[in-house]
């Protein structure tokens, strides 16, 4: 819906609160335009992935709205525009809260160095804290840091959340911390749904003397032709079915 110029004063206003770089351009950009397409922010602004810098605006405190429109090739893509402003969440404006060495040590040593989701070992800088339900749904409630509500993930798996969460209909609508608790990303050994999809999933890393392994079913995908997933899942279906 179009903002009355009050409203774009108001959001001027909390503009100037907001550190972050792409939330700063994002918001200048819709507030001179009216809103803003994923084709805009690569090609003009040079941002690879899009829904990450209109994370960083909600995350910043201000509500976006996701719609559709077409790109100059005729594509259906998706573009944003400011929300109800009225929903801003207080506390939100310095944008999420950082975390301290140690508790991100603490969270490295419980999990045994590995990402939470597909349990690869990695150095401890490699790791990303990430809250287990996302911070666009309960933002920084927390009084303290309880290393239960956190986790630590690896950089592929972390943008592999992101996305997935984005689109659930949850965070796009409802926000419910509960409906999130049972989901996959936020707990990967005890699940029921994956972002509101009744699937399931193994995210699986070969490292060290296990890529011997993953070489062989890889050669064994490819005498059959079957795509390496499909192998994985057909052999271990004989092993059960045994």
């Amino acid at each position: 819906m179009p903002k009355t110029s009050k409203q774009n004063k108001e959001i001027k206003q909390l503009l100037k609160q907001i550190s972050n770089k792409r939330a700063r351009i994002l918001i200048k950009h819709i507030l001179a335009h009216g809103f803003i397409t994923t084709e805009e922010l690569e090609k003009k602004y040079g941002y690879n992935h899009p829904p990450r810098a209109a994370r960083d605006v909600r995350e910043s405190g201000i509500p976006l709205e996701t719609f559709r429109v077409k790109d100059t090739d005729g594509r259906t893509i998706a573009a944003y525009r400011f929300g109800d402003i009225t929903q801003i969440r207080k506390g939100r404006l310095q944008g999420r809260q950082t975390f301290p060495k140690n508790f991100k040590i603490m969270l490295y040593e419980k999990q045994g160095g590995k990402c939470a989701v597909c349990s690869g070992k990695f150095e401890e800088r490699y790791l990303q804290v990430d809250h287990r339900v996302p911070y666009e749904v309960t933002g920084d409630i927390q009084e303290e840091l309880n290393p239960e509500n956190f986790m630590l993930l690896c950089g592929s798996c972390n943008r592999a959340k992101s996305w997935s969460c984005e689109h659930c209909e949850n965070w796009i609508h409802e926000k419910s911390p509960n409906i999130c608790l049972n989901c996959y990303w936020a707990n990967p050994e005890n699940y029921v749904h994956v972002a509101l999809r009744e699937i399931r999933r193994a995210d699986i890393v070969w490292e060290g003397d296990e890529i011997q392994v993953y070489e062989k079913l890889k050669q064994e995908a490819q005498k059959v032709q079957v795509p390496l997933p499909d192998f994985v899942k057909k052999t271990v279906k004989k092993i059960v079915d045994k």
